[in-house]
């Protein structure tokens, strides 16, 4: 059996678009047998929660079939470092920007721009509060108290993940908890992530865990609609099991291929 190293990088806002190719690469990680283990690569600024949330229970899932270990490239912030928390283990450069925890709600008001405009606008709808959040007018202390509560239950969510995945006390995690980014050196003395490296580094160690060399490493990509079709293997055992031989022999010929190329 040609045991191997998964290579999968990510860079970009983490939305639901973006994030979803992946969630599927990720899951399929998990069947892969030859697969022993994955370096995750990852360098954003974050995103939409409910996103982030599921990249993070992806990355997570994995790791309890095979371990998987996160870099950090230039920034790894709030989604992205929750994203990272479903790793083993994080590493991260000296200088690179880590952490971020917090949740924003941004509302922008455009009335009085479009007043001066001579745009006028006006929205018909049921329900008190409908037009609250279409940024056309300011918030009623009553909207915004109302959104900064969806915030706060939002930002005790991420602390108590992080707490958790940290094993760290939650009013610990708390005072770190402002929404700064902190560098690599600083995070580490945090207790944010687990060492100083680049990716190599980060792949070499995973490496010793699994007993794989870091030269048998292949690079993961979604892949494409219709060879995702093709690999799915249907419904029947049949195509399971037909699909499963492709599947292997592809990887095969894509993993030697890779190394040859090096």
């Amino acid at each position: 059996m040609r045991e191997r190293l998964a290579y999968v990088q990510f860079r970009g806002s983490i939305r639901e678009q973006s994030v979803e190719p992946f969630l599927g690469l990720l899951k399929s990680l998990r069947q892969r047998r030859r697969v022993r283990g994955v370096l995750l690569d990852i360098s954003s600024g974050g995103g939409g929660s409910i996103a982030s949330t599921d990249f993070y229970l992806a990355v997570k899932r994995l790791d309890q079939v095979k371990p998987v270990f996160a870099s950090i490239g230039s920034i790894g912030a709030s989604g992205a470092y929750m994203a990272a928390l479903g790793a083993r283990r994080i590493y991260a450069y000296p200088d690179s920007e880590v952490g971020s925890i917090g949740v924003l709600f941004p509302h922008i008001a455009v009335r009085d721009l479009l007043a001066k405009l001579g745009i006028q606008v006006e929205l018909l709808h049921e329900g008190r509060h409908k037009d609250a959040y279409q940024g056309l007018r300011p918030l009623s202390d009553e909207e915004r108290a109302k959104l900064q509560a969806v915030a706060a239950d939002g930002y005790q969510s991420f602390v108590e993940l992080v707490a958790h995945e940290r094993r760290r006390p939650v009013d610990e995690i708390r005072a770190l908890a402002t929404g700064e980014f902190w560098s690599g050196k600083q995070a580490l003395r945090l207790g944010l992530i687990d060492a100083l490296g680049d990716r190599e580094d980060a792949l070499r160690a995973l490496g010793e865990l699994t007993g794989i060399s870091p030269e048998r490493t292949v690079r993961w990509q979604p892949p494409r609609p219709f060879l995702q079709r093709v690999l799915s293997g249907g419904s029947s055992a049949l195509g399971a099991s037909l699909a499963a031989g492709v599947r292997d022999g592809l990887e095969d010929a894509l993993f030697e291929a890779a190394l040859r190329r090096r």
